[in-house]
């Protein structure tokens, strides 16, 4: 299994240079990579607003994903034939930031009677739809407020990932 770091490489000599501002952010799990790259803002007339921008932005996210989709299809599957997984796409442009088509994977857990109170809690006060729904939303919550921590966590997974990779042979 190739690490982000060799996603990201192959990817980075793979996508033509003028799709994006920098470099790509890449993110792989075991199922999937998603590329999201940063696009040049429209020109705006500033008088027209904050709601005039972001049409702007979401047009040129739209413009992207139409007139790049064959490439990003050819390159998706080179990309799953090198690591194995699919590929999503994404565009940030100014304030706006849409993926689009991407995995929705099942997860299937295990959870006592309180777990299930708080979800059932949600789903109740119509925060979500069913209790995947919330299981969801308290992931992302989660992520959302303990995204130090969590990158502290990937961080020593990196660091156990290379001392094995620098260990004896089995």
């Amino acid at each position: 299994m190739s690490d982000e770091s060799d996603v990201t490489a192959w990817l980075t000599g793979r996508l033509p240079g003028e799709w994006f501002e920098g470099t790509p952010t890449v993110s792989v799990d075991r199922e999937e990579i998603v590329v999201v790259g940063t696009l040049a803002p429209p020109a705006t007339d500033p008088a027209a607003g904050e709601a005039a921008a972001r049409r702007g932005e979401q047009g040129r996210i739209g413009r992207f994903r139409e007139e790049t989709r064959g490439a990003r299809m050819r390159i998706a599957d080179e990309a799953e034939t090198l690591f194995g997984r699919k590929t999503a796409w994404g565009a940030r442009c100014g304030q706006t930031e849409e993926v689009f088509t991407n995995l929705a994977t099942p997860v299937m857990t295990r959870l006592r009677q309180p777990q299930r109170r708080v979800l059932d809690t949600l789903v109740d006060a119509g925060v979500a739809r069913t209790r995947s729904e919330a299981l969801a939303w308290c992931v992302r919550l989660v992520g959302r407020h303990q995204e130090e921590w969590i990158e502290q966590l990937r961080e020593a997974l990196t660091a156990v990932e290379r001392a094995r990779a620098g260990g004896p042979a089995a």
